[in-house]
C-alpha cells in the first residue's frame, strides 16, 4: 500500500520521546511550558508560601477588631507605665472637704468619698490591673504549658497523674478560693494575687496544651523525625511546640481579661489588693455605698474596667480567628 503522507497541523510541536515515536503539543501548550509557573496572586515561583504566623498576621492587619483593641490596650499599657502623662495629680492626695462632689473644673470625674480625685484614680488603677493580668497570664502560660506539654509527648503514668490533678482544681471554686486563701495573707502588693491566679488558672492552660501536642505528636513529619532518630528535646521543640502552641496563645488572650476581672472582683471582696494601692476593684468597692448620692464615683472606675476586659476579649477573638484554620 502507499505510505499516506504524514500531515501536521501548522500550530503544532514535535517533541520526540526516548521509544522512538512522537508526541505533538499545542503551540500554546508548550508556550505554557516554558513559562514559570505564577501563583493566583500573580506571584512568581520563587516567593515563599506563607507559613501560619504570617497568614495570620496577615488577617490581623485587615480586621478592624483587632485593630481598635490594640490600640486600647496600646493606650492602656502606656498609661499604666506612665500615667503622670495624661494625671498629673497623686491618687493619694485627698480633701474631705470636696468629697463626693461631682465634675469641677481640673477633675473632670469629680471627688470620691474620701475626696480624691476620681480622675487620677481611674487612671493610676490601671497600672495594677494591667500588671495582675499580664503578669498572671505569663504564670499560667509557662506553669500550664510545661506540664501540659510534657504530659501530653510523654503520656502514661505521668499524664494520668496529672489528669487527676487538673480535675481536682477544676472542683474549687475560683472566688470562694481567693476568699480561702488569700484572706490569710498580709501582703499589700500584687504578687500574693498573682500567685494565687497561677495557682488556679493553669489547669485550664495544662489541658489545652496537652491536647495540641497530642494532635501535633501523630503528624508525618513528627513520625518522620522520630524514625530518623531524633531526640525527644528535639523533636517537641523544634517540631511539635512551634505547631500546638497557637491554641495556648488564643486561650491566654482572652484569659488575660478574665484575670484583670477577677483581681477587680477579690479586690471588691476586700481580699485582693489592698489600700494604699489604687485599683479598680477598690475604687468600686468603696464607691457601691454612694451610688444613690454620688453615681460618678462608681461609673469611671467600672467603665474604665469594663472597657479593659472588653479590649483584651476582642484581641483573643480576633486572635482566634486569625489561627484557627477552620474558620479560613
Amino acid at each position: 500500500m502507499p505510505e499516506m503522507p504524514e500531515h501536521h497541523d501548522e500550530g503544532s510541536a514535535i517533541a520526540s520521546t526516548g521509544a522512538g515515536g512522537a508526541t505533538d503539543l499545542a503551540m500554546s501548550e508548550a508556550e505554557t511550558l516554558e513559562k514559570a509557573p505564577t501563583g493566583p496572586d500573580g506571584t512568581g515561583p520563587d516567593k515563599k508560601a506563607r507559613s501560619l504566623w504570617s497568614d495570620a498576621w496577615h488577617d490581623l492587619r485587615r480586621n478592624p477588631i483587632f485593630i481598635v483593641s490594640g490600640l486600647i490596650i496600646l493606650f492602656l499599657v502606656v498609661i499604666a507605665i506612665w500615667p503622670q502623662l495624661i494625671a498629673s495629680g497623686n491618687p493619694l492626695d485627698c480633701d474631705l472637704s470636696k468629697a463626693q462632689e461631682g465634675s469641677q473644673p481640673g477633675h473632670p470625674f469629680g471627688f470620691n468619698g474620701q475626696g480624691c480625685d476620681v480622675y487620677t484614680r481611674t487612671v493610676y488603677g490601671a497600672r495594677a490591673s494591667i500588671q495582675v493580668g499580664v503578669l498572671a497570664t505569663l504564670g499560667v502560660t509557662l506553669l500550664g504549658s510545661v506540664l501540659g506539654g510534657l504530659a501530653g509527648f510523654y503520656g502514661g503514668a505521668w499524664d494520668g497523674f496529672l489528669s487527676r490533678i487538673t480535675d481536682v482544681f477544676f472542683a474549687i471554686p475560683v472566688v470562694l478560693g481567693g476568699l480561702v486563701l488569700l484572706s490569710v495573707v498580709s501582703d499589700n502588693s500584687v504578687w500574693p494575687v498573682i500567685g494565687f491566679m497561677v495557682l488556679l488558672g493553669w489547669p485550664q492552660i495544662s489541658r489545652i496544651a496537652r491536647g495540641s501536642v497530642i494532635t501535633a505528636k501523630q503528624n508525618d513529619y513528627v513520625q518522620a523525625a522520630r524514625a530518623l532518630g531524633a531526640s525527644n528535646s528535639r523533636m517537641l521543640l523544634r517540631h511539635i511546640t512551634p505547631n500546638a502552641v497557637a491554641p495556648v496563645i488564643v486561650v491566654a488572650t482572652i484569659a488575660l481579661g478574665t484575670y484583670i476581672s477577677l483581681e477587680a472582683t477579690l479586690s471588691f471582696l476586700g481580699v485582693g489588693l489592698k489600700p494604699p494601692t489604687v485599683s479598680w476593684g477598690i475604687d468600686i468597692s468603696s464607691a457601691s455605698q454612694y451610688i444613690r448620692n454620688a453615681p460618678h464615683m462608681l461609673l469611671w472606675p467600672a467603665g474604665a474596667l469594663a472597657v479593659t476586659v472588653l479590649a483584651f476579649i476582642m484581641l483573643g477573638d480576633a486572635v482566634r480567628d486569625a489561627l484557627d484554620p477552620k474558620l479560613r
